[in-house]
Formats: structure tokens, C-alpha cells, sequence
């Protein structure tokens, strides 16, 4: 059992292989003891103190050394002596705001139960994980809370989330509902995180902890391309693969806040979930509100051992379905090569030279439906427009199927254009708050998902053309924030619910679709990657990481999403140059390396390849599907950084560690450049392997210790890619 508690001592101690996270009850307070590297138990040599603090107020005028202003809690409230950031606060009927939570129960469970309405980590069986539940009361108002926390032993995670009963007579209004808060005993951290903007996504940011509240957020409706709902702290001195390492990942979509708070006495709380800007929730007697997932983990190998095992356990049990495991297809995008404008003949055409590369997927994107000549109408007309495709979407299936390959089709479920069908029937299904504007963004509104009909009719509409014709796969985009939200099928006192009740809304058709056609693979999209979060993940197994596609902009792109996420989650395509973002010109090969560190694909016009183009192409795909299963789910290491220097490294390798594949990036060309080495990390040091390019074998001890040379390379965007296996 991973979970022991200590009666006497009324102490939990929660055991993964390589962590231990510790709570005690004091005074019927749920109490942060200790977190970090696994130890047998907890001793008195590091048990809570208590010291008479000036300005921070006592429960007990018997005790002046007794407050919950220093006291590390588990799930902290403010108003009843803490003066920092609470991770929850409810309204009373009366207007005030004191609560004050106990220990009243616990159980501890075999298995992880779901949890309801939301994404969340699963097991398969039941012997995965073990599961605790602290029941904490507020005996004033019958407010029950629960705190649970999920420990997957051999994955090296705890999730924690909690769940919210007014079992009282009095209406109840949360106006702040964190999924966790830990309190850890110094400041001596970096925050790391992953900022950004469109085309720009997942930026690392690193900087040293100071007094007062650090905090990242969305308020757009999404998790967003400006921020991800992810933070770290780094113990001062740690980095890629050494050094203590915490990690908060929030399994959810929407709006959502993260934050570290260091006190005056340099104690430092850590919270994170939804975000409680323009949020309250309405709790009438006898309801409940369930909180989103927090993924934590602990590392003392440093942010790549972090980042592992968040791979491992998002690709392993977040990601469902069967595409779990499966090698992804490479794939041919149409929309850089034609955007709106294509007829089934050009799309053919696109996909007969396709099939000659090698490509196994055409994936056909906007422009299909209603009159879509443009992005100002037609979203929510999910109907076939004939005058592309006279001959239906079911002839242009079969005319891609018939070449030998699969079809994709493109979505934008959630969005409504006021020039379409749908919003001349009901103008009433956008988010819209009375007696204001309704601004757009790429000339389209948001679709209410908080409102049951409007998701019914979405589910109806895209489950009609997927049953239609043998589609595969499915590109799901959502390419705008919201505005003006609300909906007029909630009251005014619960107007602030909106927002997430779309998030409950949006997985509940998410979840209706993908299992009503489980056999097609669902790839997410927001303008690229502004909805790269765990949320979406647990429906669709992969996203598109961005609509910048430029193999430079991409080495960030990409290092930044492999903090948290999978490589088997990243959508990664060649597209044309001059690049349509940033109009760089970079060597097809450094393009296709890139792209190759992901789910490949293209995005252009194939039919305006040269012959050497086709044939490197052709390479390209070959060595893909030689080597997908290992690059798709391979352990991923990083080796240098493109946020710290003029070039990228990284490598995968396999779980046996008998193969590798090692890729180097150089961007610019330097003038008597010095001669380098790379140092490989992840083999087996007393394994030999053979290396691509070299006539001998190389020990895993050496190239990991001395390194692997790197030729010298004559001009800019120059790319390298070794093989590795045991000899």
C-alpha cells in the first residue's frame, strides 16, 4: 500500500518509488509535513515547530504560538488568521466570507475513482494507484469538503483534486475553488514556466522566487497560447539533469490560475486551478461542485526526470482510446497549399503525389462546408459545399481512399459565423450578455456550450458527416477567445458560472463524439497551440503544437511543449518557404528533421516539389516510418537548449535502451567556429552501440561522459540526425 496513516500520530505518508508526501492533523487542521525524496517515515528531527509570531492572530488566546498564518496547510481559507492566498473562499447567505474547515474522516481506497464530469488520470487496474480521501467539515454552515489525493507508485506522480457539499440549509456561493495548495518550507526555488502568444507558444521562463505573489493566468475562455496551465519550481542550482524539481499541471481547459506566494518569513504556497476571476458558483443544499485534476510530481534528477514522467504518465493513462499506443500516420495538409481556394481535383491531385511520397493520411481542412470562401461565414453550416465538391465529400473519400490512403477532415465545432444558416435560425446560441455588442474574432462568435441544446446539436452535425464517408482522423479547432460571456439559460446569480459550464459542455460533447467513433484518431487545435493543455489531452491523444510551422521558430516550439507534454501529443509538419509566419527560408532537410521530432507531416503543395525535393521527401517518410515507434514513445531527453544558445539538441530512446536517435540543430553559421562535442544522456553505459556515420562502435559510457563530435557545418539552419543501436 502506498498510503499509511499513523494513528497516534494522526500522520498520512503518501509513498511513490521516488517520493513521499507527508500530512499531519494538528488541531484538526490538514498540515503540510514534508515533500520530496522518498524516506521510510518522518521523525521528530523534522517535526512542525511553533514560534509566537507579532501580527499573525491565534485561534487559541491560550497559545500564541498557535496560527494558521505559518501554519503549512493543505487547503488553506483566509479570514480566520491565515493572511495568505487562500485556495478557497465561499459566501455565505449573510454576505461574509469566514469558513473554517476540519478534519472530520478518511478513507483510503484501492484504484483511482473518476472524477466526475472532468478529465482526469485513470488506472486500468486497480493495484496502479491508491487513492485518499480527507474529509474536512465546516460544522457552522454543514460544509463538507474532500480532499483527495491519488498516488500512482510506480509513475511517480499524486494528483489532488476536491469536491465541495453544502450539506446545510443555507445556499452557499464559492467564489474561489482551488485544486490544491502545499505550503513548502523555504524560498530558495526558480519558477519556471511557459509563456507565450500565437505562433509563439510555450516560451521557457525562468526566473528566482521573491517576496510576494508570482502568477501566471487565463482569463480567455482556453488555456490559452499566452500561458499554460503549468508552473515549476527548481530548487536554485538545478537544472535539465540534476537538482530538485516540483511540478504542478492542471488537467483542464479553461480559465485557470497558478501562482506561488512567499511569505514574510520566506515560506512558499503553491496553488493552482481554476481561475476565480469572474467565477462563482451557486451551491444550493444538497449540490456539489467538483474541482479540475492537479497533476504534481517531485524530481531530484532535475527537469528532465520531471518532464519523463509527466510523458509517461499523460501518454500511458491521460491520453485514452485506441491511438493511445498506436504509431501515428503521416499525414498531407491541404491548407498552406491551397487555403480556401481548391476544388476535388486539386485536393486529388495533392493526394495521388502524396501517395507516391509515401504519405499514408490526406487530411482535407477549412473551406469545405456551407460557402466557405472565406473566414467570414459558414461556421455551424456543417453541410458539404458543392460547389467545390459536386460530387459530395463521400466522392472525394473515395477518391483519396482509392489511392491507398486514409482521410482526414477539418472542424471548427465550437464556433459560429453570423453569416451562416445556424445563426440566422438561432442567434440566440453564441455566448452574448444583454444589450451589448457582440465582438468577433476571425469573424466568428462562440458557440454556447453551457447550454445542453447547443451541444446536442453539435454532437448531431459532426456525428452526421463522420458517419457519412470512411474519415479517420479529425482535426478539431477552436480559433478564437471568448467575450461577453454569458448565457441567457443561467439566472443572474449564477451568470458566473458560464465559463466553466462551457469547459463541463465542451468535454461533454468531446467525450460523446470520440466514443461514438473510437476508430478515428482526433488531433486538437486553437490557432495552433493555444488549447495545448492535459484537458484536451484525455479526449484527443495529440495537438497541433502550432500554426507556425517556420523549423527555426519550431526548435522553441517544440522544446517548450516537452516540458510537460509528450512527443507522441505533437502534431509537427514541413511546410513551404519563404515560411507563411515569418517568411524565413530554411533547407528542407532542417525542416523535415524538425518535423520528424513529432506526428509528421506536411503542409504545401506536394505537386511543386523538384525531383531532388520528392526524393528527400521520400528519405524523409521512409526513415519516419522506421523509426516512428521510438520517436512517438520513446523516452525523450533534452541535451541543449535553443532558449540558451545557436543551436538545439535532443534524443529519444528506447524503453530497453538498445536504440536511440540523437538530432542536432545549428540556426545561424559562426566564423572559425570552435570544435564541439555533444554529450548523449539516457543510454545504457555498458551497452556498445553503433552509431550512424561512424565505422566503430562507441560505449553508452563514452558518449555519454566524453560525447559524440559534431562535424563542422558550413552555413545557417543546418540539422544532424544520428542513429544508435546496441551491438
Amino acid at each position: 500500500m502506498s498510503i499509511q496513516f499513523d494513528t497516534s500520530r494522526q500522520i498520512f505518508h503518501l509513498q511513490t518509488d521516488n517520493t513521499s508526501y507527508v500530512i499531519q492533523i494538528v488541531r484538526g487542521y490538514a498540515a503540510q509535513l514534508y515533500w520530496g525524496k522518498r524516506i521510510r517515515s518522518i521523525s521528530s528531527a523534522s517535526s512542525l515547530r511553533y514560534v509566537d509570531r507579532s501580527f499573525s492572530p491565534n485561534i487559541d488566546p491560550d497559545d500564541a504560538a498557535f496560527s494558521l498564518d505559518v501554519l503549512p496547510q493543505e487547503y488553506p481559507a483566509y479570514g480566520h488568521t491565515d493572511f495568505r492566498n487562500p485556495a478557497y473562499q465561499i459566501q455565505l447567505e449573510n454576505g461574509t466570507t469566514v469558513t473554517d474547515l476540519k478534519y472530520n474522516t478518511h478513507r483510503i481506497i484501492k484504484g483511482k475513482p473518476p472524477v466526475a464530469g472532468l478529465p482526469a488520470t485513470y488506472v486500468e487496474q486497480a493495484e496502479e494507484a491508491d487513492t485518499l480521501e480527507i474529509e474536512l467539515v465546516d460544522s457552522v454552515i454543514n460544509l463538507k469538503v474532500i480532499l483527495t489525493y491519488s498516488v500512482f507508485e510506480k509513475l511517480n506522480a499524486i494528483t489532488r483534486s476536491v469536491n465541495f457539499t453544502n450539506e446545510g440549509k443555507q445556499d452557499l456561493k464559492i467564489l474561489r475553488a482551488l485544486s490544491m495548495s502545499v505550503d513548502l518550507p523555504d524560498d530558495q526555488y526558480d519558477v519556471l514556466h511557459l509563456s507565450g502568444a500565437w505562433a509563439d507558444e510555450r516560451n521557457v521562463e525562468r526566473r528566482p522566487l521573491t517576496r510576494g505573489h508570482q502568477l501566471i493566468e487565463s482569463r480567455r475562455g482556453a488555456s490559452s497560447h499566452q500561458q499554460n496551465p503549468f508552473l515549476a519550481l527548481l530548487r536554485q542550482g538545478a537544472d535539465e539533469n540534476q537538482g530538485e524539481v516540483y511540478g504542478f499541471s492542471l488537467v483542464y481547459s479553461g480559465n485557470f490560475v497558478a501562482g506561488v506566494e512567499v511569505d514574510q518569513y520566506r515560506t512558499s504556497r503553491v496553488s493552482l486551478g481554476i481561475n476565480p476571476f469572474d467565477f462563482s458558483w451557486l451551491l444550493n443544499p444538497g449540490e456539489s461542485f467538483q474541482t479540475p485534476e492537479a497533476v504534481t510530481v517531485y524530481s531530484d534528477q532535475g527537469l528532465g526526470g520531471m518532464s519523463r514522467t509527466y510523458h509517461k504518465l499523460y501518454r500511458t493513462r491521460l491520453a485514452r482510446g485506441e491511438f493511445r499506443d498506436k504509431e501515428r500516420p503521416i499525414l498531407i495538409n491541404n491548407w498552406e497549399a491551397t487555403y480556401f481556394n481548391f476544388n476535388a481535383d486539386k485536393i486529388e491531385s495533392i493526394a495521388k503525389k502524396g501517395r507516391e511520397l509515401g504519405i499514408e493520411l490526406f487530411v482535407l481542412d477549412d473551406g469545405w462546408f456551407g460557402h466557405r470562401d472565406n473566414d467570414k461565414t459558414s461556421l455551424g453550416d456543417w453541410f458539404v459545399d458543392k460547389s467545390k465538391l459536386p460530387g459530395g465529400l463521400e466522392d472525394l473519400v473515395n477518391r483519396v481512399t482509392s489511392l491507398g490512403m486514409k482521410f482526414g477532415l477539418w472542424f471548427e465545432p465550437e464556433m459560429i459565423s453570423e453569416d451562416s444558416e445556424l445563426y440566422r435560425s438561432h442567434p440566440d446560441w453564441c455566448l452574448h450578455v444583454p444589450d451589448r455588442s457582440r465582438s468577433t474574432g476571425r469573424n466568428q462568435l462562440v458557440l454556447d456550450f453551457s447550454r445542453e441544446e447547443v451541444g446536442d446539436a453539435v454532437i448531431q452535425m459532426v456525428s452526421a458527416i463522420l458517419s457519412s464517408a470512411p474519415i479517420t482522423y479529425v482535426k478539431w479547432d477552436m480559433n478564437r477567445h471568448m467575450t461577453e460571456v454569458g448565457s441567457p439559460d443561467l439566472p443572474a446569480e449564477r451568470q458566473r458560472e458560464t465559463a466553466h459550464r462551457y469547459m463541463l459542455g465542451l468535454y461533454r460533447v468531446m467525450e460523446a463524439i470520440t466514443s461514438r467513433f473510437p476508430h478515428i484518431l482526433f488531433e486538437s487545435c486553437s490557432g495552433g497551440g493555444g488549447r495545448f493543455d492535459p484537458g484536451i489531452l484525455y479526449y484527443m491523444p495529440q495537438t497541433w503544437t502550432s500554426d507556425n510551422t517556420d523549423a527555426v521558430c519550431r526548435l522553441k516550439i517544440q522544446y517548450g511543449t516537452s516540458i510537460v507534454y509528450p512527443v507522441s501529443s505533437m502534431g509537427s509538419h514541413v511546410s513551404a518557404v519563404p515560411n507563411h509566419q515569418v517568411h524565413r527560408h530554411t533547407s528542407l532537410k532542417m525542416r523535415g528533421d524538425v518535423a520528424l521530432s513529432g506526428n509528421f507531416g506536411y503542409e504545401l503543395d506536394l505537386t511543386k516539389f523538384t525531383p531532388e525535393e520528392e526524393e528527400l521527401v521520400k528519405q524523409q517518410v521512409a526513415f519516419y516510418k522506421e523509426t516512428r515507434g521510438l520517436i512517438q514513445f520513446g523516452e525523450y531527453y533534452r541535451l541543449r537548449s535553443p532558449f540558451e544558445g545557436n543551436d538545439t539538441g535532443w534524443m529519444f530512446v528506447s524503453e530497453d535502451q538498445s536504440e536511440a536517435i540523437v538530432m542536432y540543430f545549428k540556426v545561424l553559421a559562426q566564423p572559425n567556429a570552435p570544435l564541439d562535442t555533444l554529450r548523449l544522456r539516457g543510454l545504457n553505459p555498458d551497452y556498445d552501440y553503433k552509431v550512424s556515420g561512424l565505422e566503430q562502435p562507441a560505449g553508452g559510457d563514452a558518449l555519454m561522459y566524453a560525447g559524440l563530435n559534431i562535424p563542422r557545418l558550413e552555413g545557417d539552419f543546418q540539422s544532424l540526425v544520428w542513429t544508435l543501436r546496441k551491438v
